[in-house]
């Protein structure tokens, strides 16, 4: 099992900038890759960025410019640097760990709000 606990949301005007962190526990040594997804109202969830364990990142179209995934192996952490905030990213965001069995794992999510 892999807990994954996610900080850093809230409520920000357009172009401004947010953190968000995620850190995992438990059976860490099972992931190979985190990442964040976001779900807006009435929408599904998508993939925001991932990143493995041998440092290969992923972004949504959305967010390439914009964003930037990072990890700390050391305390097992992950964070999404959000700049150039636009009211299009409003939503929850949620973190997600995947495991050697390619087995997934999500967070609790936390909500970004970025007003125009």
């Amino acid at each position: 099992q892999v807990q994954l606990v996610e900080s850093g949301g809230g409520l920000v005007q357009a172009g401004g900038s947010l953190r968000l962190s995620c850190a995992a526990s438990g059976s860490i040594g099972s992931i190979i890759a985190m990442g964040w997804y976001r779900q807006a109202p009435g929408k599904q969830r998508e993939l925001v960025a991932t990143i493995t364990w041998g440092g290969a990142s992923n972004y949504a179209d959305s967010v390439k410019g914009r964003f930037t995934i990072s990890r700390v192996n050391a305390n097992n952490t992950v964070h999404l640097q959000m700049n150039s905030l636009i009211p299009e990213d409003t939503a929850v965001y949620y973190c997600n760990a995947e495991n050697r069995n390619f087995f997934y794992y999500w967070g609790q999510g936390t909500q970004v709000t970025v007003s125009s």
